[in-house]
């Protein structure tokens, strides 16, 4: 390469952007591939985070996967008890990725005051049961303890505290029925509220009181190893389709297994909505920074004519002078990119330490605030995937290099 070159290169490169009729439009350039990869990245971590915190809170409440009875016929209650004694019971050895099996029975009730009753889904749970996502919901109290003997303290939801006027360590009487019969006087029962919690599902907040189990095994008249049906806890949601089917064949012929995705079809297909909304947006912020990218090529090209006329006197092929400023305009990119990746990354984790964006119809959301969470690499195939297609969208107008005629450029020089 001569020295004509390697200076040509030096121009076009280092100094075109500072020219007083460029500058302007090279600066809105960067600034709108910044401004769309800030927008870009705050869709995914928002989508994404969105999803899985829905998809923890529903898990919370029901686990993965359900195995129960056949005749319980989806009931919300249980109806037929289930040993307890089973092979993949407390461990689920046989099929891979799963991380917890817990064993509970749920129990339809009514919580009665002096002013006002309340209808419940009582959870009977035990020792076994995973109270990890329950301790971020807490709002007041604590986790109630089964280790011992039987309990008497339940954890309520803040809205049906709220209604009933219960706070932590007041005690309420709930009525259940005797074998779903309502003619028969139903059983009652005293409990203490040991904690508040407030998950932001109103479906759940709205029903389920956790109360210990052998008060619902009593009730029901049934065996200390006889309980509803077991919940399953998954290492990967992502592989939910693939180890239902797996449980599935490796559970007894009388035991049905059904996962939360088919029982609460409803909300996953409206979070599967997110990722057609993130897509959306990433097309029209590529799309939007493109344009811009374009413009700003053709100005650099058109104040560069004089220049490219030289470049073609002096041997220049027609790629390789495209090259040049497709290397400028790369360069102008990944500036954007930069600057956007500052500014994006440091709102993400901003709203991630201080949740300072919130809902203003928290129930409408299942959530307060807007949760954040950037896979590495979505972050960096979104960084990758738009440098290429802000490049490629810039091969077509950098073809007008070809159309410069040497003896013109230079002639009006």
């Amino acid at each position: 390469m001569n020295l004509e070159w390697f200076i040509a290169k030096r121009l076009i490169l280092g100094r075109a952007y500072k020219n007083s009729i460029s500058a302007p439009i090279i600066k809105i350039a960067i600034a709108a591939i910044a401004l769309g990869m800030v927008m870009m990245l705050i869709a995914i971590a928002s989508g994404v985070g969105m999803k899985l915190k829905i998809r923890e809170k529903v898990a919370a409440f029901n686990g993965h996967i359900q195995i129960s009875n056949y005749d319980n016929n989806l009931s919300q209650v249980s109806v037929e008890p289930v040993s307890i004694d089973q092979d993949f019971y407390p461990e689920f050895s046989s099929v891979s990725g799963i991380s917890h099996v817990q064993a509970v029975i749920m129990k339809g009730g009514i919580i009665r005051n002096e002013e006002t009753f309340e209808g419940i889904l009582a959870k009977g749970v035990g020792t076994d049961f995973r109270w990890d996502a329950f301790r971020e919901y807490l709002v007041a109290g604590d986790i109630p303890d089964y280790t011992g003997k039987l309990g008497e303290e339940v954890l309520i939801s803040k809205r049906k505290a709220n209604r009933l006027q219960l706070q932590v360590s007041d005690s309420f009487r709930a009525f259940f029925l005797k074998d779903n019969d309502a003619s028969k006087v139903p059983n009652n029962r005293v409990f203490k509220v040991s904690g508040i919690y407030d998950s932001g599902f109103e479906e759940f907040d709205e029903n389920i009181v956790f109360v210990d189990r052998r008060h619902l095994q009593r009730m029901n008249k049934w065996e200390a190893d006889q309980i509803g049906h077991f919940e399953v806890f998954l290492k990967d949601f992502d592989a939910l389709e693939i180890k239902t089917g797996e449980v599935y064949q490796n559970t007894s012929s009388y035991l049905d297994t059904r996962n939360i995705q088919d029982k609460y079809n409803t909300i996953f297909e409206w979070i599967g909505l997110f990722d057609f909304n993130i897509a959306i947006i990433i097309g029209i912020m590529v799309l939007v920074g493109g344009i811009n990218m374009i413009t700003a090529l053709l100005v650099l090209i058109l104040e560069r004519t004089t220049m490219i006329g030289l470049l073609k006197a002096l041997g220049g092929t027609n790629w390789s002078i495209r090259k040049v400023f497709l290397y400028n305009a790369a360069y102008l990119i990944f500036l954007g990119l930069l600057w956007g990746n500052i500014l994006g990354l440091g709102i993400i984790y901003a709203q991630s330490e201080y949740r300072f964006i919130r809902f203003p119809n928290p129930e409408q959301y299942y959530i307060e605030y807007v949760p954040v969470h950037l896979p590495l690499g979505s972050w960096a195939a979104l960084n990758i995937g738009v440098l290429l297609l802000c490049l490629a969208m810039l091969l077509l107008p950098s073809l007008i290099i070809s159309k410069i005629a040497p003896v013109k450029a230079i002639r009006f020089a």
